[in-house]
């Protein structure tokens, strides 16, 4: 089954396909045919190339080289091994500036300054202060290293597009795609002198962040910025004023291809937790900073903007706006902050509606029914079950204060201590919650997200039936409702998110913080993070000229070889031989459409050495997970006899076994990994693995949890149901939670799980990929 999100096809130039002297413009409703998809482009904002003076060129005509640099040129680290070394220092191990120089003392040597940072030249955006400590640096000059950043080439967006699947579905994936944005350009596209410029719609975040405990409880609210086009009060005014001009004139800008493009500016979605956003919008606490919601009666579905010319008397009265408080964006062209304040999926629905709703009802509910001390017996064994998971290949053993990771197992956990009604009301919340963080979105997933939506309103009624709570009208739950709307406006909302700036706050804030003198400590961070920008911005350029490729030092990798009947025994399998031959007859014969039926008295036997290994490491496209560039993510699958000194460790696994899309999960089946490992026969090397085979107990999935049950296979004789296979067939990682029914359980080892329960649930909530799957 392939993975919802998939790669689409790169178009050069974006819909330009031929020019005159003043260079091409599409026509409105140019198709692009990308393989699955389809793209029309903005009749008027199409990123044409020009030159440094804003007049047009032939779009075919090839950059300028990006410098004239030589590769030998390390400027001003010397060579390569002084640079790395400054990025070890003050980047990696973020070594302080004293001791830098006590360790260059220590070493009687001149492999580097620390003012070697400060002279370099590239990513160079000096802070600024005005007012009491409220420090900035010119966003103007901070896009302007983001758009001359070569690791964007082919990773930024020179038009407006919006995406279409081949049955003329609409399609919602970057901000560049959604309604706002070609919106945007509709106005901009007004004033003739924009005519084909490219479209930069600044992003901004901010999130107040604590550090130094012992000292205090210092705060920061730190302010980021970045640009829609890359595949996330009143000083606010302040500092964007540089920006203001080419927000209808153009800027001519230099882009990572090294073309110049006229470019026009705006200010575009807010990513902010509520609190924030009650700031912004000059709201009272309590009512939703984009509609007209009352703040009594938010359960109900209000998708109604905010509207204008009302008295202060009305707003106050009646919405409960704070009249003569003016957002900062009011002298700002095109720009109304009540429509780019976006709900939030950290803050407002995974921490807010998750956690400090529907999880405390739970226990809300349980201490009300049952009695405190009943109550604590019931929460005491649901811990058991967290802790008795076995640890999945996507991520490691949770504690109670991660939400993200709750989720994905809290479902099972909480069956058969609750009425169904409330099992049902997570099912349909996790659902809704699954489907709005995947990286791309069509139409079909509105409406399955709207379906989501509708079934948690009905089912949470159970928490008021039983007088656990009396309202509903709480405004991180009423966000939900605006989802669709927002999601057509930007595109998928995965990439603004506050989980973005809040992993922001470690390195810009907190590291910096740490590494600091704590005396006059908000100077010193500033200068770390212009040290870490510059690092960053020479990083780049070298890793562009070809002068990073490969390492300082190899590592060397240790195999550890066994014999086949040593790795039998080992597993317990004395019949291994036979089962590693059946596997070589399948490999020679998988292009015969009539492959000859296995015979062990015929077949090839091999009693050779294996290479064994303890994990298989799968890169894969999956941009809904938290992933790296171009949207790939790594995971590793585990088969190791000690699992950080303690019992062993055996993931399980999606195959690939088929194609029939009519049975389980599109063909995939369900196996725990028993061991990987390697041999050579002939002239062919197979990596491959062990694997024990589940089952399926329901011909669907479980009416009330709405996920897949499975159970160890085993053969006539009783012996497990074993086979190997090719490392190639392994789609993703599993994750299995046991059926623990209205049972209590022991302690148990989490490395236990999955060989003392019967049955367990495919858990689809481990990660956005096997939501897709399962």
């Amino acid at each position: 089954m392939p993975p919802r999100e998939h790669s689409p096809t790169q178009v050069e130039n974006w819909g330009i396909d031929k020019q005159d002297d003043a260079g091409f413009v599409p026509e409105e409703g140019t198709w692009v045919d990308m393989g699955h998809l389809f793209q029309t482009f903005h009749p008027h904002m199409t990123g044409c190339k020009c030159d440094v003076n804003s007049t047009f060129i032939n779009q075919d005509v090839p950059p300028l080289p990006r410098t004239n640099a030589p590769s030998t040129d390390w400027m001003p680290y010397n060579d390569r091994v002084k640079f790395k070394t400054a990025e070890f220092l003050f980047k990696c191990n973020q070594m302080s500036a004293k001791q830098i120089n006590t360790l260059l003392d220590l070493w009687a040597a001149t492999l580097i300054k620390h003012n070697t940072i400060d002279a370099t030249p590239l990513g160079d955006v000096p802070w600024k202060m005005f007012s009491y400590d409220v420090w900035y640096r010119d966003p103007l000059q901070i896009v302007h290293n983001m758009l001359v950043n070569p690791a964007f080439d082919r990773g930024i967006k020179y038009s407006l597009y919006h995406d279409y699947t081949s049955n003329n579905k609409q399609y919602w994936k970057y901000l560049m795609s959604g309604d706002w944005a070609w919106n945007q350009a509709d106005l901009i596209a007004k004033n003739q002198e924009t005519y084909g410029s490219t479209f930069v719609p600044l992003i901004i975040g901010s999130d107040k962040t604590v550090v130094s405990v012992a000292t205090g409880q210092i705060e920061y609210r730190p302010l980021y910025l970045s640009i829609g086009n890359i595949h996330n009060s009143r000083s606010l005014a302040k500092i964007f004023e540089s920006v203001k001009p080419f927000m209808e004139t153009p800027d001519v800008m230099h882009f990572p291809d090294c073309h110049f493009r006229r470019t026009v500016y705006g200010l575009g979605p807010y990513i902010a937790d509520y609190p924030e956003q009650v700031l912004l919008s000059g709201i009272v606490q309590n009512w939703c900073p984009r509609c007209l919601a009352n703040s009594k009666d938010l359960d109900g579905v209000h998708t109604e903007l905010l509207i204008e010319q009302l008295t202060y008397k009305q707003v106050w009265q009646e919405y409960s706006i704070i009249g003569d408080l003016v957002p900062f964006t009011n002298d700002y062209p095109r720009v109304d902050i009540h429509e780019l304040l976006l709900p939030d999926l950290l803050h407002q629905i995974i921490k807010g509606t998750f956690k400090d709703h529907l999880v405390d009802w739970v226990e809300n509910y349980l201490n009300i029914t049952h009695g405190a001390r009943c109550a604590a017996k019931i929460m005491d064994d649901i811990d058991r079950r967290y802790v008795s998971y076995c640890i999945f290949a996507g991520f490691q053993q949770w504690t109670g204060d991660d939400s993200k990771a709750l989720m994905k197992v809290y479902l099972a956990a909480i069956e058969g201590h609750v009425p169904q009604d409330m099992v049902c009301t997570f099912g349909a919340f996790l659902d809704f919650c699954y489907i709005v963080q995947c990286k791309a979105l069509t139409e079909t997933d509105l409406v399955q997200i709207q379906d989501a939506l509708d079934h948690f309103h009905k089912y949470q009624e159970i928490f008021k039936a039983t007088g656990t709570v009396t309202t509903f009208s709480l405004p991180r739950q009423h966000s939900l409702c605006h989802y669709i709307l927002l999601i057509r406006l930007f595109g998928a909302p995965n990439g603004l998110c506050s989980s973005i700036t809040e992993s922001k706050h470690i390195k810009a804030v907190k590291e910096p913080w740490h590494h600091s003198s704590r005396f006059k400590a908000l100077g010193q961070m500033l200068l770390t993070n212009q040290h870490l920008d510059k690092l960053a911005a020479a990083c780049m350029d070298f890793e562009a000229r070809g002068m990073l490729h490969g390492s300082c030092l190899s590592e060397a990798l240790q195999e550890l070889q066994r014999y086949v009947c040593t790795l039998g025994v080992e597993l317990n399998l004395l019949h291994f031989p036979l089962i590693i031959q059946e596997f070589i007859h399948d490999q020679q014969h998988l292009d015969n459409p009539n492959p000859p039926k296995y015979d062990p008295m015929t077949a090839q036997l091999f009693l050779g050495k294996l290479t064994i290994f303890n994990s298989a490491a799968a890169l894969f496209y999956a941009p809904s997970n938290l992933s790296g560039t171009g949207g790939m993510h790594q995971e590793h699958i585990r088969a190791t006899p000690s699992w950080h000194g303690g019992p062993r460790r055996n993931d399980c696994i999606f195959a690939n076994v088929g194609t029939n899309l009519d049975s389980h999960m599109g063909g995939l089946a369900v196996a725990r990994v028993l061991c990987f490992f390697s041999f050579s026969n002939r002239t062919s090397h197979y990596p491959c693995t062990i694997v024990h085979w589940y089952s399926h107990v329901l011909k669907g999935r479980n009416p009330d949890t709405g996920v897949y049950i499975v159970t160890p296979t085993t053969n006539d004789d009783d012996t497990p149901d074993v086979s190997i296979i090719h490392v190639d067939s392994i789609f993703h990682a599993a994750h299995l939670i046991p059926v623990y029914g209205s049972d209590f359980i022991p302690i148990i080892s989490l490395h236990d799980s999955y060989d003392m329960f019967n049955s367990y649930y495919v858990n689809k909530y481990a990660d956005h990929h096997s939501f897709e799957i399962a």
